[in-house]
């Protein structure tokens, strides 16, 4: 009975809140001096951080529902440029077109605290819509806002090392999402000179890293994750680096889902490390395929992959064939240890074929993996397939072990993306003979 009645009370508290937030709103956007329009959205920042994410809802509501364009005046203002294309009626439609909920957000966003609680907004809002898709045209509205507000001109691009203020560290420690942080030795090591971090910034939320990437400096390319992240190993001396691996990138904002960031830090980083270590010639990823194990055991029909000759078909059948006979008929014990150390070079051979199948004619459509799409997108070159790249129990399972080099070379970047968007992958001459 009493926690019905504490519910009970929450609840209409939160309507109170919102109901205020909604006149709030209106005040604000009738509001043309810009003294008093910043107090106003301060007061409004203020009960939308007393609101809780699932008491959002009547607000989200509000602004999809009272503040999308006027149906009516948008018509008009399009007939009439139809009639008279000319610059004053572009602009008046212009205008009439565009949601007044944006103009709230650009008012808010001016304010101390708004760009943080808008991106707590946004992480609210995107966890509604599979059940709310009338809030599309809202997300759209703040995604569109979000790209322009992180733009990476307005980023600041910071090494994050050992002495880095502590809340920093701990934040990297926290968001790490490709390859966890074993305590603060292993952090130790991964921010030692041969191995750096890296981060993008925004002004109004100076403390609180968007996204970061880890990098090794090696004399080779590297084949295996372990040794990147063993806290155990030695450092080498900076006579030595002569590649750059990136080997984690990790978004640690949620509200920036859909705002591009990694593509610009990873080429600011490599032209960073370029200018700083001359010796570095090779720019690459050592990456996960985290998609590559679900697929194969889904059985795929090869015949039905985009761009794929019906000989090329089944050479692809003869190799999972063999696969599947060297793992006793059940793929599924790809993602044991113990089978890949049964494994010869031909069923190794077979494994790395089917994943250079799977890379090559899947990366560029929905179903692809999606850190190749990245990384090709972004014009990178899928240089190498590593078989036993990465034998954790997560490595396994996603990826039977296997683990990527996509290069980067900075001359050739456009070219690769130009090809990618055409729905052409492309690869290295060692990745070409798998196939």
């Amino acid at each position: 009975m009493l926690d019905d009645l504490r519910r009970a009370a929450i609840r209409q508290r939160g309507e109170r809140t919102v109901r205020s937030l909604v006149l709030g709103c209106k005040k604000l956007l009738s509001e043309h001096g810009e003294t008093n329009s910043l107090a106003i959205a301060r007061q409004l920042i203020e009960r939308l951080d007393d609101l809780a994410d699932d008491q959002l809802g009547g607000f989200f509501d509000y602004l999809a529902r009272d503040l999308s364009p006027d149906p009516q005046a948008v018509l008009h203002a399009a007939q009439a440029y139809a009639e008279t294309p000319n610059a004053e009626q572009l602009l008046r439609l212009t205008r009439l077109a565009e949601p007044p909920r944006q103009e709230l957000m650009r008012r808010l966003n001016r304010t101390p605290g708004g760009t943080a609680s808008l991106l707590r907004m946004r992480r609210a809002l995107l966890q509604r819509l599979p059940a709310q898709p009338e809030l599309r045209a809202l997300e759209a509205d703040m995604l569109h806002l979000l790209n322009s507000w992180f733009n990476p001109g307005f980023l600041q691009m910071r090494r994050v090392d050992w002495n880095s203020p502590a809340q920093l560290l701990e934040k990297i420690i926290h968001h790490e999402a490709v390859h966890a942080v074993d305590g603060w030795d292993d952090l130790r090591r991964r921010l030692q000179p041969d191995r750096r971090c890296f981060a993008f910034f925004h002004p109004q939320l100076p403390g609180e890293p968007l996204i970061f990437v880890e990098v090794a400096l090696l004399p080779d390319m590297p084949a295996a994750i372990a040794p990147l992240i063993d806290k155990a190993a030695t450092p080498l001396p900076p006579g030595k680096f002569r590649v750059a691996a990136f080997y984690s990138i990790s978004n640690c904002e949620p509200g920036l889902r859909g705002v591009s960031l990694g593509n610009f830090l990873i080429k600011s980083v490599a032209e960073q490390l370029q200018r700083e270590l001359p010796r570095v010639r090779t720019f690459c990823t050592l990456s996960p395929v985290p998609g590559f194990a679900a697929w194969l055991l889904g059985e795929p029909d090869f015949a039905e992959l985009p761009n794929l000759r019906r000989h090329t078909a089944a050479d692809f059948e003869a190799a999972r064939d063999h696969l599947r006979a060297a793992c006793g008929g059940d793929l599924a014990a790809l993602q044991l240890a113990a089978t890949h150390d049964k494994l010869d070079k031909t069923s190794t051979a077979a494994l790395l074929t089917l994943c250079s199948c799977y890379l090559l004619h899947l990366s560029s459509t929905p179903a692809g993996d999606p850190v190749a799409r990245f990384h090709l997108d972004n014009g990178a070159r899928l240089e190498r397939l590593n078989a036993r790249g990465n034998m954790s129990a997560n490595g396994l399972r996603q990826s039977f072990g296997v683990m990527v080099n996509y290069l980067y070379d900075l001359n050739k970047i456009e070219a690769s993306h130009e090809k990618f968007m055409r729905g052409e992958v492309a690869r290295s001459r060692a990745v070409h003979t798998l196939m």
